[in-house]
């Protein structure tokens, strides 16, 4: 059962979007000018467990598609068949998506070159896909650069189309317990709606509590922010 005070976490995203948008919001008593940036910031969630001990605790992996896009400007390339590549350009067309493609053939002018590879792919897009077919020869064609990049393509069926493919990976997060009782994570932009933004924190956070070994009784604190914006408190 949720916790979440959801009026305090309305007023959060008030205050978050208010200076996202270069108002005035009060913080620590004090009120603060913001100030609207030229880029699209992200809203981020920020977590301080308790009661843990990353050394001797197992630690916790899992990943959830949000109702709402976490990271709408993540970058794609489509290593793909004819029909997806087809595909991936139009969609790269459209607004809102960062979508691009490359044929086998395109692969193979590579030529397993380690710079080229690391400086045309890896270091250019952030995210992989390819037809499935092609996703097993990729090793092969262009060596082990996106792998030791952590970039290997996710396999598309031929049959599947692309779309809904990059639409659940724009809007999925991912939760993972390292070495440090504090966690961050996008789970939207300033250019959603509040409501949205409420949505993507409460299924988001009632996701995280559910992979914790106590549920509610390892949270100590959480927080939400805009990329520049102050922190705001949402659970203690």
């Amino acid at each position: 059962m949720s916790k979440l005070d959801q009026e305090l976490v309305v007023q959060a995203i008030d205050n978050m979007l208010k200076f996202a948008a270069g108002e005035s919001i009060t913080v620590d008593g004090e009120e603060v000018k913001g100030k609207k940036r030229n880029f699209l910031e992200t809203v981020e969630l920020q977590i301080s467990l308790k009661n843990y001990d990353p050394s001797k605790d197992k630690r916790f992996n899992g990943t959830i598609r949000l109702r709402h896009p976490t990271r709408p400007k993540l970058s794609f390339c489509v290593l793909g068949n004819e029909k997806h590549c087809q595909e991936a350009r139009e969609l790269g067309a459209q607004e809102g998506y960062d979508v691009d493609a490359k044929s086998e053939d395109d692969l193979k002018k590579l030529n397993k070159n380690k710079k080229l590879v690391k400086r045309t792919l890896a270091k250019k897009y952030d995210m992989f896909l390819a037809s499935q077919k092609l996703s097993k020869k990729v090793p092969r064609i262009i060596g082990p650069g996106l792998n030791r990049a952590g970039k290997m393509p996710i396999p598309v069926p031929e049959s599947e189309a692309i779309q809904p493919k990059v639409d659940e990976l724009i809007s999925t997060v991912k939760f993972q317990m390292k070495k440090v009782l504090c966690l961050n994570a996008a789970i939207g932009h300033v250019g959603l709606s509040a409501e949205d933004i409420r949505q993507n924190v409460t299924l988001a956070i009632n996701f995280l509590v559910s992979l914790l070994k106590k549920n509610w009784q390892n949270v100590k604190a959480l927080y939400i922010k805009s990329t520049m914006g102050p922190p705001q408190q949402i659970f203690f």
